[in-house]
């Protein structure tokens, strides 16, 4: 069944309206007709289940027919803080993070960036934002993740120690594993990933004075495209599907 993602001003009383693209795609590109049967989701995880009703000029109308709690979303909340890497590889960062059930992704400026913003930065995270809308479809999230716009290094920091677990990969001395970092308790996490370079010593003892945990990814060197997906894929088998925690 179509998924689609609203805001909670969008449903009145038992009917929801969907505009712009989304509802360009249920009239043009599926070809969708009153009576199809669609998901919506809006804010809080709630799940509807609707029929189209009306189609009009830039919007469609759908009537509620039940309504559930989303089961899709993880049972903690990860923020992922990624190093601006060059090209389109944060356009793949965002898409598999999104799958992997991460709540938002945060583009950074550190030390070894090679990339930088660009002129029109506004226009690039319009674009990430498109990418994980598509993702969250796909994978049926209860919830739209939001790209944000790009932080400093400090500015990174000070947001990202405020977690429960506050995880800075890191791949020389000074970490700890992964698998021992994720038994620690806590639902808010915040996952901190370099760019191409990683990360430079002065950054990561000031990251260390922040609070971060210095977290190692085991023996061998990740890409920047590869590390945060083996970190939400280690951090869902400890917290999602083991017997004891499987939903």
């Amino acid at each position: 069944m179509q998924r689609f993602f609203v805001t909670a001003d969008a449903i009145v009383g038992d009917t929801v309206r969907i505009v712009g693209e989304d509802a360009h795609h249920i009239s043009y590109s599926l070809r969708m007709r009153k009576g199809d049967a669609l998901s919506v989701c809006c804010p809080e995880c709630r799940l509807l289940t609707c029929v189209l009703d009306e189609f009009g000029e830039g919007y469609v109308l759908a009537k509620i027919q039940t309504e559930s709690v989303c089961k899709t979303e993880p049972p903690y909340r990860v923020r992922l803080y990624q190093a601006l890497p060059k090209g389109d590889k944060l356009e793949t960062i965002v898409q598999k993070a999104v799958e992997c059930g991460v709540y938002s992704v945060t583009p950074f400026e550190s030390s070894r960036c090679i990339a930088k913003p660009g002129h029109d930065p506004e226009k690039k995270r319009e674009r990430l934002n498109r990418i994980a809308a598509e993702a969250a479809k796909q994978c049926g999230r209860g919830m739209l993740p939001e790209v944000r716009p790009t932080l400093t290094y400090r500015q990174m920091l000070a947001e990202a120690s405020q977690a429960d677990l506050p995880l800075f990969c890191y791949e020389a001395e000074g970490t700890e594993p992964l698998g021992v970092l994720l038994t620690r308790k806590g639902t808010e996490i915040t996952i901190v990933i370099g760019a191409e370079g990683g990360f430079s010593s002065e950054e990561a003892e000031e990251a260390k004075r922040q609070g971060m945990l210095l977290c190692g990814l085991g023996p061998r060197i990740l890409r920047c495209e590869t590390a945060s997906g083996f970190v939400l894929a280690a951090l869902s088998l400890c917290r999602e599907l083991t017997p004891d925690n499987q939903q």
